[in-house]
């Protein structure tokens, strides 16, 4: 890779796979969810990601070039994360929880790239590419807005048992013992 050119289209085939390993990852979320609203927010979002998938390669047709072979790593670790979680059999309203904050990493991510893309697209005067990179973006951001929406609203059920409780108070003691000592 000598260009930044080269570069450009490395980000767009590794987001477009990021995109498509979404598509299917958005499916799960949605079945594994307990959360009706929830299970309507992933798959709203998972039609938005088939239409960003779309949009990428409508940008790759305006620049002349097609998609590289890449995996998205990035994208590839997070829906890793999930089925190890999963491992872990977790309670319905934990894993609700586990979502949010899966989709909320995700959609970070996503964010992060596609504004490195558009800032590169206008660099390079590819105007059209910038004005569709940035509808990805603009879902993207509304995606995690609606997460973190969620993310406030949606709690464990049981956030301590009573001995986790126990020993939280007994570290919270002895770090209040050891200022007042100092």
């Amino acid at each position: 890779m000598q260009t930044g050119h080269e570069l450009f289209v490395h980000g767009m085939s590794d987001i477009l796979d990021g995109e498509r390993q979404l598509v299917e990852a958005l499916q799960e979320l949605e079945n594994d969810s307990t959360s009706s609203q929830l299970k309507k927010a992933f798959a709203s979002h998972r039609k938005e990601t088939e239409q960003q998938v779309e949009r990428l390669n409508q940008c790759f047709e305006l620049v002349g070039e097609s998609p590289k072979s890449s995996e998205c790593k990035g994208i590839k670790g997070l829906v890793e994360e999930k089925k190890a979680f999963m491992e872990e059999d977790p309670a319905e309203d934990i894993l609700d929880v586990f979502h949010v904050g899966a989709a909320i990493k995700t959609e970070t991510y996503e964010i992060c790239e596609y504004k490195s893309l558009i800032q590169m697209a206008r660099e390079m005067k590819h105007t059209k590419v910038a004005q569709l990179l940035a509808q990805n973006l603009k879902e993207e951001r509304a995606a995690l807005k609606k997460m973190e929406g969620f993310h406030k609203k949606l709690k464990p059920e049981e956030m301590m048992t009573e001995e986790q409780q126990q020993k939280a108070q007994a570290s919270s003691a002895q770090i209040t013992r050891g200022k007042r000592a100092a």
